[in-house]
């Protein structure tokens, strides 16, 4: 195990941060008078620290160790294409944070990237880094009434930049529909911090599916805000494979009567990895509606998190808000830190949250290796059926195949 990062080695960090700021500032696109801000607050308070309830449980002092510079030529990237999930739909590919017109397969949809009232220096540290940094990213506008299908959105990391910062917006206007398949993969050591903003207007449907599968020596630290106004729904699963260390925080704020969000997902890690999945869920209207299923399987010296945090506003009567942990430890060595919250000012609700973690059971163990299956073929099924839960909410067959395979790949890598 590597020695711990002294705290001043990660202040040298958001230092070197600013310096490719300094650097940068005066081609990068957007509003340098909002860069500027950011990186005036980045400079103040530096990364998050673990002093900071958010996160106690996720330090980044590891970033220390990733050897900061500028980008290099990319290296032949063909095996990181090949993992691409083979799906009939058009895709947007961003190789080291900036738009690859070569590998995509739709241009319109490319721009400068759109910041509108994101930029939350001071409370999302980690935003105030992308919003400084950020070269490019995907905006996605879908009209009122379309149905948009599905769009496949690629983050290739080659290994050659040590670290990027995509910049996506998703605007969805009334009764639009659209499902993001969203994959992030990589070669070496870099940090990926991508942002994602998610406009669903009312009776929209915006279904965000990711598959984090970064290089593990890679660092993975996403943000995503939703904002879902009446009758409309935010329905997202994550995966998450790969990264030495990630954390995937999810911001959703339900506005408007009869607004929903799903944020689901699984954690698979080995090793020495670490990965946090963090959700605020804010019910700000009436008869609004949370689903959050998150489940862990931990092996090796690996470390999870998750922490969920329901608010409900005074004014949201009627919300039905539902949380639920599940972690499945391999090894006496995995860790799992969960920390379920609820933050109630209404008097007619229906919340809840729950947390388990265990191994395996032994009993159910016993009874199939006593059918004459070998015990490495009784974990897997079991394994299996403990999973299986978190992928039943995925309606795209195409995704869920992808997603199953995954799965399948990272179990098969795992030692017996």
């Amino acid at each position: 195990m590597n020695a711990p990062v002294p705290a001043s080695q990660t202040q040298a960090t958001a230092q070197a941060f600013l310096a490719r700021y300094d650097r940068l500032k005066a081609s990068l696109p957007g509003d340098p008078a909002l860069r500027a801000a950011a990186a005036a607050a980045f400079a103040q308070t530096g990364l998050p620290g673990a002093r900071e309830e958010d996160w106690r449980y996720t330090q980044l002092r590891p970033l220390a160790e990733l050897a900061l510079h500028d980008a290099l030529p990319p290296p032949d990237l063909a095996g990181l294409l090949a993992q691409i999930p083979a799906l009939d739909a058009p895709r947007l590919v961003f190789v080291d944070g900036r738009f690859d017109a070569g590998l995509s397969t739709a241009t319109a949809a490319t721009g400068t990237p759109a910041y509108g009232n994101l930029a939350q220096p001071m409370a999302h540290k980690l935003v105030a880094l992308n919003t400084m940094l950020a070269e490019d990213g995907a905006a996605l506008h879908i009209p009122a009434g379309v149905d948009a299908g599905t769009v496949l959105l690629i983050s290739l990391g080659s290994g050659q930049a040590s670290h990027f910062h995509p910049r996506h917006s998703i605007t969805l206007d009334a009764g639009a529909k659209l499902t993001v398949i969203d994959v992030a993969l990589g070669q070496g050591s870099y940090l990926n911090n991508p942002v994602l903003s998610a406009q669903v207007a009312e009776g929209a449907n915006l279904v965000h599916l990711r598959l984090q599968q970064d290089a593990t020596t890679a660092f993975h630290l996403s943000t995503v805000y939703a904002d879902v106004a009446a009758s409309g729904t935010y329905d997202s699963f994550a995966l998450t494979l790969g990264a030495r260390l990630a954390r995937m925080e999810v911001h959703a704020n339900l506005n408007g009567a009869d607004a929903a969000a799903h944020l689901n997902a699984a954690q698979l890690l080995g090793g020495q990895q670490h990965a946090d999945f963090t959700t605020v869920v804010r019910h700000a209207a009436p008869n609004t509606a949370s689903r959050q299923t998150v489940k862990n399987v931990l092996s090796g010296k690996s470390r999870g998190v998750f922490q969920g945090k329901i608010e409900v506003l005074r004014i949201a009567q009627k919300t039905d808000g539902y949380q639920m942990n599940q972690a499945l430890l391999l090894s006496p060595d995995a860790e799992m830190n969960a920390k379920p919250q609820l933050e109630i000012y209404a008097d007619d609700v229906k919340c809840s949250h729950g947390a388990t973690i265990g191994e395996l059971d032994a009993e159910q163990l016993f009874y199939l290796r006593s059918r004459g299956i070998p015990e490495a073929a009784a974990r897997t099924i079991l394994v299996r059926a403990f999973l299986s839960e978190a992928l039943d909410p995925i309606a795209h067959a195409g995704a869920r195949d992808a997603m199953e395979a995954a799965i399948t790949a990272w179990w098969e890598g795992q030692p017996a």
